[in-house]
């Protein structure tokens, strides 16, 4: 325990002074989530946007050299790389040995279809015994990917209590689609929802008590965004945000990436979900962003309420919406009707949620409660790090609690980005955990 707390005291001091002053005596790990902009879609000016840094190996060496150098200084129990250029041998042996003699165990994945960047997730042998992992491939029109590991404590928190709590935690790394216009969002929803459902089939495959579950990645997505309120609405929080106070409200108060258009916007997140947190069924999560989304095209449309409902009752020759209506509705506003839009199913079942009543017509006040006064499932306040008392006899389980969460580089922070920075087209959010003792939520399948 004495070398653990050495190791940490060195490691946490160069991630922030709040800290320093909070988690010096702790036990905490910390994770990284970095999109190191692979070489090949690294454009070396605008003029030339055919040069790419992969075609120079002194500027794409000295670069990966440097990231490595940050992050082997900080040191974090669990690092999660996105744009890992998968393709090159030598940059892969070199994260390889630096990370291997750093002593953390590593798994790369490649995207599908060849296209030569992947994920890197690494843990620290120090802090973590790898049970299981998994390769998650989408097999979208993206091509994404995402991994998810399962391992377990080495040295086990609360040595000094009599306990049976697990100690284990689920992480997964991911890097969703860029949405290059608006019809591609549902595709990011469907990864992410695609994603859960792997964990989902993996927690109830081993039939695995509730714990932890840490998502890092790029998610190519704002807190103004729809996969932003699923995630919340399955009860996860974002780490960051967590450790700042800050709500849904304040989604302009942080950057992390600066895309190729130039525009700055914060989609780099580590989520956290506790196993004290309730979650709803995944399914009911899915339709009731559908539906968001469903509502804020027929707004963006200057659509009112009457007019909306009239919109979708077009073809059903009374005062209510029928299916055929329904179905078309969501074609025309780009929902579905194409390759990577609403599937069949997927229509159904929405359409099933909305009739409440299940007389096979959707009337107004239906339309109202499932449609176009649809409310948010969380009101975005802050209230992730409440711990809940322990009640005799109830399960227990090992939780995080979110001490400090850093940006770099630091301007960042402030919603400004650095013209000197060359690290990436991103920033490196580094966020530091602590254990805390909690009942268990149970599963909602």
């Amino acid at each position: 325990m004495v070398r653990r707390k050495g190791m940490l005291k060195g490691r946490i001091s160069r991630i922030g002074r709040y800290a320093i002053a909070s988690s010096i005596t702790d036990q905490c790990i910390t994770c990284t989530t970095f999109n190191i902009l692979a070489p090949i879609y690294k454009r070396l000016s605008d003029e030339n946007e055919a040069g790419r840094e992969s075609d120079y190996r002194a500027y794409w060496l000295a670069r990966n050299q440097r990231i490595l150098d940050w992050l082997l200084r900080e040191r974090s129990t669990i690092i999660c790389l996105q744009e890992f250029w998968v393709g090159n041998e030598e940059l892969v042996s070199m994260y390889e040995k630096r990370l291997g003699d750093a002593g953390y165990i590593n798994f790369q994945l490649a995207r599908t279809n060849n296209r030569g960047d992947g994920l890197l997730t690494a843990v620290h042998r120090d802090y973590f015994r790898v049970i299981n992992h998994r390769d998650l491939l989408l097999n979208d029109i993206g091509d994404r990917v995402a991994q998810l590991l399962h391992v377990e404590l080495v040295n086990p928190f609360f040595l000094n209590r009599s306990t049976n709590v697990r100690q284990e935690i689920l992480i997964v790394n991911t890097h969703l689609l860029f949405p290059h216009d608006s019809s591609l969002c549902l595709v990011r929803l469907h990864q992410v929802y695609e994603i859960l459902q792997n964990v989902e089939s993996y927690q109830k495959e081993f039939k695995l008590n509730p714990m932890p579950i840490l998502l890092c990645g790029d998610w190519n997505g704002s807190k103004r965004g729809h996969v932003y309120k699923f995630l919340r609405s399955q009860g996860f929080v974002s780490s960051y945000d967590t450790a700042h106070q800050y709500t849904d409200a304040d989604a302009h108060k942080w950057v992390s990436h600066r895309n190729h258009r130039g525009n700055i916007c914060g989609v780099d997140f580590i989520w956290l979900l506790n196993p004290n947190r309730y979650r709803k069924l995944l399914k009911t999560s899915w339709n009731e962003t559908v539906f968001s989304m469903f509502k804020t095209l027929l707004r963006r449309a200057s659509l009112t309420e009457t007019d909306a409902f009239a919109f979708l009752k077009a073809h059903s020759g009374g005062d209510y919406i029928i299916y055929s209506g329904f179905c078309e509705a969501l074609r025309q506003l780009n929902l579905a009707g194409h390759c990577y839009g609403l599937s069949e199913e997927e229509m159904k079942d929405l359409w099933v949620q909305a009739d409440i009543d299940g007389n096979g017509v959707l009337d107004f006040s239906e339309f109202q409660q499932r449609i176009w006064n649809l409310e948010d499932t969380d009101d975005g306040s802050v209230h992730d790090n409440d711990v809940h008392d322990m009640m005799p006899g109830m399960q227990q389980a090992i939780g995080f609690s979110v001490k400090n969460a850093v940006l770099f580089p630091t301007e960042v922070e402030k919603g400004m980005w650095p013209e000197d920075y060359s690290l990436s087209d991103h920033a490196r959010l580094t966020v530091v955990f602590s254990p805390v003792r909690m009942p268990c939520s149970q599963l909602i399948f």
